[in-house]
């Protein structure tokens, strides 16, 4: 059953180009029924943004700036974000901006019980994307090659904005495999899934160049998978345990 989802965007922080991917990746979590960016709309410099706001049906929320160097966008964001927490209205909140002064509002609300995605760019500080629920990167959501607002120093072999795994991620997986094994090492791959994210917010099988963790997890010698029919026969479950652990099992 789909969650109803506040949407709250930073308009002065995010990309106008991958709006439309994100509204996308959104709506796989749940229902998008507030629709919300903030900015200074008097600024030139967010008027590429109106087709888009139509396109999308998102409310454009006026924000002065009052003084010089102060970002008057993140409290009214965080104001209304706490203004519709209290109206019951939604089941989570999705926070759209790579600035860690949301930090505080993400654990906020998650002490009310409610679902926080975060979604921003690979420059999110830290507290921000741990503080979340999950946390979405938005260059894995659209190619910039094919992005016309990305600049020329983004515009990049994509390959270069995916992440190597290196042996601590190994390692994290393996541990996770671990935690959720049976006597024999085996896990199921959705339960191996959520506690990745758990542990991780950021993680996310498309940051290495998957789509999905069943190939990830795949292309990874230390694993191996097993695919198994359900109790009715109906499709397929998916189970992944450590190469090392049948070696150790056998030599006992």
């Amino acid at each position: 059953m789909d969650i109803n989802l506040a949407v709250l965007i930073d308009g002065d922080n995010i990309p106008s180009g991958y709006i439309k991917e994100m509204m996308e990746e959104i709506a796989k979590y749940g229902n998008p029924t507030i629709k919300r960016i903030y900015g200074d709309w008097t600024n030139p410099r967010l008027s590429k943004w109106k087709n888009i706001l139509l396109e999308n049906a998102i409310t454009p929320i006026q924000q002065y700036g009052y003084t010089q160097g102060k970002n008057a966008t993140d409290s009214a964001m965080i104001i209304d974000a706490m203004d519709i927490l209290y109206s019951g209205k939604v089941n989570g909140f999705c926070i759209v901006s790579s600035d860690s002064d949301f930090t505080r509002l993400a654990t906020r609300l998650r002490e009310a019980g409610m679902q926080v995605y975060g979604i921003g760019e690979r420059k999110t500080p830290n507290p921000f994307i741990v503080a979340c629920d999950r946390f979405i990167y938005l260059e894995i959501l659209k190619d910039k090659e094919a992005d016309p607002d990305a600049s020329a120093a983004a515009k990049v072999d994509k390959k270069s904005t995916v992440d190597k795994i290196t042996p601590k991620e190994l390692r994290f997986i393996a541990n996770t495999v671990d935690d959720v094994a049976d006597d024999d090492g085996w896990a199921f791959l959705g339960d191996v899934g959520s506690l990745l994210q758990k542990k991780q917010p950021n993680f996310d099988a498309r940051n290495y160049g998957f789509q999905k963790l069943t190939p990830l997890i795949n292309s990874l010698p230390n694993f191996e998978i097993e695919r198994r029919e359900d109790s009715r026969g109906r499709s397929k479950l998916i189970y992944v345990r450590l190469k090392e652990k049948k070696t150790a099992r056998k030599r006992k």
